[in-house]
């Protein structure tokens, strides 16, 4: 069984946990930057979408890393149980649609959406038109998206 695995977000400017399961990012765990005095410090998000529905995903917030961890690990029993391999594909998917999509970008490549022909040249060098996109990412950029990150490095 896969486990959660936490890994601090040397980015955020208050600390803040990302957690995943296996490649695919469950949720958070940070440090409260606002609240009234006395208010908890800690607040957590278990989830992930697309995947699931909308109201599936949880939060809360906690006095300690400690409650907010037990607390999502048991929002993370719930999610889970509720979850098919389908759901995690579908978050699979779209990750590696949106790092493509900026990788374009980034190459100053037009989407085939962009062109009035429906058609363009994949950052890659690969002709692609709106009927074979999908199954282009799918073949060649998915999992090159889904590996590039700290998190896939189990």
């Amino acid at each position: 069984m896969t486990t959660l695995i936490r890994r601090r977000d040397p980015q955020s400017p208050n600390e803040t946990w990302r957690i995943y399961f296996g490649d695919v990012q469950a949720g958070t765990i940070a440090k409260r930057t606002e609240g009234p005095a006395g208010s908890p410090a800690w607040q957590w998000f278990c989830g992930f979408y697309p995947g699931s529905h909308p109201g599936e995903q949880t939060v809360g917030i906690a006095r300690s890393y400690d409650e907010a961890r037990e607390a999502f690990e048991a929002a993370w029993r719930v999610f889970l149980s509720n979850r098919s391999p389908r759901d995690f594909d579908e978050w699979r998917e779209h990750h590696a649609f949106t790092a493509w999509k900026y990788a374009m970008w980034d190459a100053r490549c037009r989407l085939p959406t962009q062109t009035p022909s429906g058609r363009s040249r994949c950052f890659c060098g690969a002709m692609i038109d709106l009927t074979t996109i999908v199954a282009h990412i799918r073949e060649s950029h998915m999992r090159a998206a889904n590996s590039s990150h700290p998190w896939a490095r189990n």
